[in-house]
Formats: structure tokens, sequence, C-alpha cells
């Protein structure tokens, strides 16, 4: 008996053997599968070209697609294909499988919340660049933190990012960056598509930036669906109008009440990328007795340059005041995402006498390596004595 299952075991592992031999052969060559796969999974791959290489079992459907990508092609064996024309850009990208009209995440891949629903994401590698991984450094945790708002009577919560650090010196109290994602995405952003806790993890163990905790809440932008009883013209300006709300009497409330940060406008931050950057611009430039550092990445508020005086009630009309208060004003943006806007606004702002700082991140675009840049130059500049 012992004999058969010895035999039975061994033709199991060259059966093993043999597919994994036979599934292996199969990749192309020169690919690997994307770091957002789920485990196991195979597909999507990047090749070292940087084009992509899809897969989806549907043996039942007249049509597939990939968004922004095309066409698939359909096998005798259930499995439709594409592969990408050519090299695609670097960095962080959403992508839907669309079956037969139907909009749908790729089961083969671990879900992102963007474009307002989940959806799932591909990474072109960014060859020598690391600054955004995870690195054999001290890391700090990222944490799940409930709270009641009474401002929009319901249950919310956010996800907090402490340094290695905070645990270790439990006497010690830290400044606080409150962080924004952009329109159609959510509270799981930053740390998800961002890597906002790895550039903090290796920036903090570099020296570079101040062991700071982070922030990242939910911006109520997910969906332009008005609410009922709302007009659709209603819609953005309670987007807009709302957060700040929230921010000032919930969110920094709860924070201060159960974490160890230094509770004044010093050690306090906030930034966000495109409408989070509005959202930070609506409360920071209406709350410089709060806020001491601003940043937007990709997104700014509207200032008219020509009535500066008057603009978010007129606090740049004093400047000498205005630069003692702030002591870092940042404005970044992609290069390929039409950046003379943010360009002007920032070169019209210093000839004025508003001190600011302007980033371009080069080769990217509306995209979340533009964003994990940005915040890699505005962190270091934060909460520096």
């Amino acid at each position: 008996m012992k004999k058969v299952l010895c035999l039975a075991l061994i033709a199991l592992m060259v059966s093993a053997v043999n597919l994994s031999a036979q599934s292996n052969h199969e990749f192309p060559e020169g690919t690997v599968p994307n770091i957002h796969n789920i485990n196991g999974a195979q597909y999507p791959r990047i090749g070292k070209d940087k084009r992509t290489y899809f897969r989806v079992y549907a043996p039942d459907a007249k049509k597939v697609e990939i968004s922004f990508r095309g066409e698939m092609t359909k096998g005798d064996d259930g499995y439709w294909t594409l592969v990408s024309k050519g090299p695609e850009v670097v960095g962080f990208h959403y992508y839907t499988v669309i079956i037969d009209g139907v909009e749908t995440a790729d089961p083969n891949g671990k879900p992102f919340f963007g474009m307002g629903r989940w959806v799932s994401g591909i990474e072109i590698p960014e060859d020598g660049v690391d600054y955004y991984k995870a690195k054999d450094v001290p890391h700090g945790t990222v944490s799940e933190s409930w709270y009641y708002s009474n401002v929009r009577n319901e249950w919310r919560h956010c996800f907090v990012y402490t340094p290695a650090c905070y645990d270790k010196e439990p006497n010690r109290k830290f400044p606080v960056l409150y962080l924004q994602h952009g329109f159609g995405e959510n509270e799981y952003g930053w740390a998800n598509q961002g890597c906002a806790n790895f550039i903090l993890d290796n920036l903090i163990a570099e020296g570079k930036a101040v062991p700071m905790i982070v922030v990242m809440d939910n911006g109520n932008i997910e969906s332009r669906t008005p609410l009922p009883g709302e007009k659709p013209e209603d819609v953005r300006p309670r987007m807009v109008n709302t957060f700040p709300k929230v921010l000032l009497n919930d969110i920094i409330p709860h924070i201060e009440k159960n974490y160890r940060v230094l509770a004044d406008r010093e050690n306090r931050a906030m930034a966000g990328l495109s409408f989070g950057g509005l959202h930070t611009f609506t409360t920071t430039l209406n709350n410089l007795d709060k806020f001491a550092y601003i940043g937007g990445f990709s997104g700014a508020g509207s200032i008219d340059l020509n009535n500066l005086d008057e603009a978010y009630g007129g606090v740049f009309k004093d400047r000498k005041a205005f630069n003692e208060k702030v002591h870092v004003f940042f404005m970044g943006i992609g290069s390929e995402e039409n950046p003379e806007r943010t360009k002007k606004l920032s070169d019209g702002l210093k000839a004025a006498g508003i001190n600011n700082i302007y980033y371009e991140s080069p080769g990217t675009a509306h995209e979340f390596l533009t964003w994990r840049r940005c915040l890699n130059e505005f962190a270091p500049l934060l909460f520096k004595k």
C-alpha cells in the first residue's frame, strides 16, 4: 500500500512539474507578471520593452476589450489575448475588462478604486527608481481609524500612517500631513496607488523627511451622481464645500484626540492631488490659522491674479504676513498635462511677492507617477525648524 501511495505521489509531482513547464513555456519571452496581479495569476504581464500582455478567459463572449488599449483576439481555448502596440508609459495606470459591453475589473487583478468605481491597475516599471518601493528600512503602519461625522451625520473612516518610530517613542508627539485623493478616488488611493507609506518610510529612513503622521480620508468626490432632490449643477459645489467642514470639525479633532500629535498650525500641513488639490486650497487658504504648509499636486484653487487681493477672502492682500505664515506653498504638475496654467499661476504669485515652489514632473501626465513624485518632493520640505 505504501509503495502504491509513493508511486501515486511521484506521478502527481511529475505531472505538476510538466504542467508548470508547459505553462512557463507559453509565457512571452522576457515578460513578468504585473505586480498588482492576485497571488498566482500570471496575466497581465509586462515585457522588458514595457509592452503589456493581457489574457482573459471568456469562452462564450462575442467581444472582449481592454480599456484604453483596444479589442482582444479570441483563441480556440476560450482565452482572449491582447498585446499593446508599443511600450507603455512608466507608472501606475487603471484599466478594465469590457466583455460584450459590460465593463468590469480584471478577475486576475487586485482591486483599486479609481474612475469612480472598483477597477484594476497595472504598473509599468520605472528603471532605476525605487523611492516608492518597499525597501529594507523601518516601516511605518497604515491603520484604519473610525469616527463619527457630526457634519454628515454618518460613521466614516480614514487611513492613518504612523512612522516606524511612533510606537518606539511613546512620549513623542508628531506633526501631521492631511493628504487627499483626487476625483473618482477615495481614502484608499494614496496608500494603494500612491505608495505614500513607502515614500515616507524611505524619506524618513534616509533622513530627508521629518517623521510625521499622514491622514488619508474620503473627500466625498467618488461620484457625480446627484443626491435625492439635488440638481446636477449642485453636485460640484457640494463636493467642494462639504469636505473642508468635515476635515476641520470632525477629522482633525478625531486625530488630535486619538493620536500623539503636535496640535498647532506650525505642525499641520495639507496637500492633495487633482480635486484634492482644490480641497487643499479651499481649506487651507480660508483657514491659515490652522495650516502652515500647503501643497497642490495637479490641482489648485482658482486664483485670479488680476484680483489677487480679493482671492480667498483677501488672504494674499498682506504679502509679508502670508509669507510669514505659510512656510511652504507648493504647486506640482506633470509636464504632459498642460502645465502652463500652473506655471503661470506660480510665476504670477512670485511676481506679486507671494513665495511659492513650482515643481514639474518630467514626462508624466495626470497620473499617479506625477503625484508620487510630487509627494516625494513636498514631504522633505515639511516641519523643518
